[in-house]
């Protein structure tokens, strides 16, 4: 059976600690470019869509995304799975790979190694994020449109609604999960951009590595930190899945 993936990224302006962070400047080129950059070298992935809010704020999305062609879905800001559903369902989605786009070092060998479990497996959920091993900022969700659909359904709270994800890794017993290990536990690293001091830890990284035409990956990150400790300690302070955790926690 051939299955239609699809890559749906998680994109706003808004933020709380960062305004304007997904079109943010880094290297010269918005964040939300080299996002696209690094993910579409997925190799198991059909079609990317961009999925904003009809917030007349996040504008400069939808701008960028028909000037970079890419297709984009404006839906609910606070709704977020129903924004995911809809946008999954117009597009005919069986699989749907979940994106966020503050993640400037998205990593197309770790999300194929994800997507590829689905795809040859059983399996209502794969990701990396269940159990971390990875460093914060690789994380990958891959679901299918089955699941997406009764989650949509089903999912009746605001915490819920705001994640689209925690119903179904909160609920094992619901559906047939699987979390994808690294083989060195990686998690205490923090490689997302969420504050000001994450900003700097990415400017400094892509500084050091970024190349326009090529792309870096895990390891060349790891042994650029390796070799430049201090460039790690610059946002050392940010706690790791502090949504995450917030979530679990208001679970119970």
């Amino acid at each position: 059976m051939i299955c239609h993936v699809i890559g749906i990224i998680q994109a706003r302006m808004g933020s709380t600690r960062l305004p304007g962070k997904t079109l943010i400047d880094i290297c010269g080129k918005p964040l939300l470019e080299h996002i696209l950059d690094r993910i579409q070298k997925c190799s198991e992935i059909d079609k990317f869509v961009i999925a904003t809010t009809d917030n007349i704020e996040d504008n400069p999305i939808v701008n960028f995304s028909a000037r970079r062609g890419i297709s984009c879905f404006c839906g609910s800001e606070e709704d977020v799975l129903d924004r995911y559903y809809q946008c999954a369902k117009l597009y005919k989605a069986d699989i749907i790979v979940r994106i966020t786009a503050d993640d400037p070092f998205k990593d197309p060998v770790v999300a194929d190694r994800v997507i590829g479990e689905i795809l040859r497996s059983d399996y209502d959920y794969v990701s990396n994020t269940v159990h971390p091993t990875y460093p914060e900022g690789l994380d990958i969700e891959v679901f299918t449109f089955a699941v997406l659909e009764r989650t949509w359904s089903e999912a009746a709270t605001t915490l819920y609604r705001e994640h689209v994800t925690p119903y179904i890794w909160l609920h094992p017993d619901k559906f047939r999960i699987k979390n994808i290990e690294n083989e060195i536990n990686l998690s205490r690293m923090r490689w997302t951009l969420d504050t000001p001091e994450d900003l700097a830890f990415t400017r400094e990284v892509y500084k050091k590595l970024y190349v326009p035409g090529q792309l870096f990956l895990m390891q060349d990150i790891l042994n650029l930190l390796e070799e430049h400790p201090e460039i790690q300690k610059l946002n050392a302070n940010v706690e790791r899945f502090s949504g995450h955790k917030k979530i679990i926690e208001e679970e119970g």
